[in-house]
C-alpha cells in the first residue's frame, strides 16, 4: 500500500480514491490508526469536485428499479442480497471518506468520528465481499444503483446538509429495514449472513448516531432549530422517496426523538 500523506485531507482523498476495494480497506484502516488529532490539517489542500470516487469497473451501475431482486430460497437470491449490501458498504465508505475531506475547520472530534465510521464500513464491505466469495460470486457480478453516492454529490456544499439527508434518512433506512432481512435469512437457514447483518445493525446505530450529533451540532452553530430544519430540508430534498415504516427502538438510540419520528410518519405516509 502506498504511504498515506501527512495532510489528513490529502490522506482522506487518497483513499477516497482508491479503485480497488481491498487496497481501499486497507488504506482506511491505516488512516484511522495514524490520525489521533496530531496529523496536519492544512485546509488550502485543493478541494475537488467528485462526480465519481475511486470504484472498480464493476458493477454496472443502473437505475435501482433495474437492480435484480431474487427470493431468497436460492443461493443465487441470497447472493444478489449480499451482493447489494456489499455495494451499499462499500458507497458507505466512500461517504464517510469524503466527510473527512470535504468538511474543514471543523472539530478534532468530527474527523475522529468519521474515521470510525469508514473503518468499520471498511470492516462491513470485508465480511459482506468474504460472504459474497463462500455464495460463489464476487463484488461487481451483479449490477447495482449510485443512490447514495449522488446523494453525496447534491449535499458537497454543506455539513448540515449531508449530516441531515446522508446518516439521518438514508442510512438511517438500514436500520428499518434490517431487522427483517435477518428474520428472512433465518427462516431460509443463512445463520451466516443474518449473522454478519447483526452485527452491521450495531454498528449502523451508531454511525447514524453520530450523523445525529454532527447534525444538531451544525444547527446550534447557525441558531438553527433542529427538528423543523430536517423536516424542511426532507421535504426540499427527498420528498416522494421517504419510506416507513420506522424502527422507533434503533432510531432513537441513533438520536431521533419521538417527535422527529412521529413527523417523519406523517411525511412518509403523504408521500405514498
Amino acid at each position: 500500500m502506498d504511504t498515506l500523506p501527512d495532510n489528513l485531507y490529502a490522506a482522506a482523498y487518497h483513499c477516497l480514491m482508491i479503485q480497488e476495494p481491498e487496497l481501499k480497506c486497507r488504506a482506511v484502516t491505516a488512516l484511522r490508526g495514524r490520525w489521533s488529532g496530531h496529523m496536519q490539517r492544512d485546509a488550502d489542500y485543493p478541494l475537488h469536485e467528485i462526480p465519481d470516487p475511486g470504484r472498480p469497473a464493476h458493477p454496472e451501475l443502473v437505475p435501482p428499479r433495474d437492480v435484480p431482486r431474487r427470493k431468497l430460497t436460492s443461493n443465487a437470491g441470497r447472493a444478489a442480497l449480499v451482493h447489494a449490501l456489499t455495494h451499499i458498504e462499500f458507497n458507505a465508505i466512500n461517504l464517510a471518506l469524503d466527510v473527512v475531506y470535504r468538511f474543514r475547520d471543523m472539530p478534532n472530534e468530527f474527523y475522529v468520528d468519521w474515521l470510525k465510521v469508514a473503518a468499520e464500513e471498511a470492516y462491513h464491505f470485508s465480511l459482506l465481499n468474504e460472504r459474497l466469495n463462500e455464495l460463489n460470486q464476487e463484488y461487481g457480478d451483479f449490477s447495482a444503483h449510485n443512490g447514495l453516492w449522488e446523494m453525496a454529490v447534491k449535499t458537497a456544499d454543506d455539513v448540515l446538509v449531508r449530516m441531515a439527508l446522508v446518516p439521518r434518512v438514508l442510512e438511517a433506512r438500514g436500520l428499518d429495514v434490517t431487522p427483517g432481512m435477518i428474520e428472512r435469512l433465518q427462516q431460509v437457514g443463512d445463520e451466516r449472513s443474518a449473522d454478519i447483518l447483526r452485527i452491521i445493525l450495531r454498528d449502523e446505530i451508531g454511525h447514524v448516531a453520530i450523523g445525529s450529533r454532527w447534525y444538531l451540532w451544525a444547527c446550534k452553530q447557525r441558531g438553527l432549530e433542529p427538528e423543523p430544519t430536517f423536516r424542511g430540508l426532507i421535504e426540499k430534498h427527498v420528498q416522494g422517496q421517504l419510506r416507513g415504516p420506522f424502527d422507533y427502538e434503533a432510531r432513537i438510540k441513533a438520536g431521533f426523538s419521538e417527535d422527529e419520528l412521529q413527523a417523519l410518519e406523517l411525511l412518509g405516509s403523504s408521500t405514498v
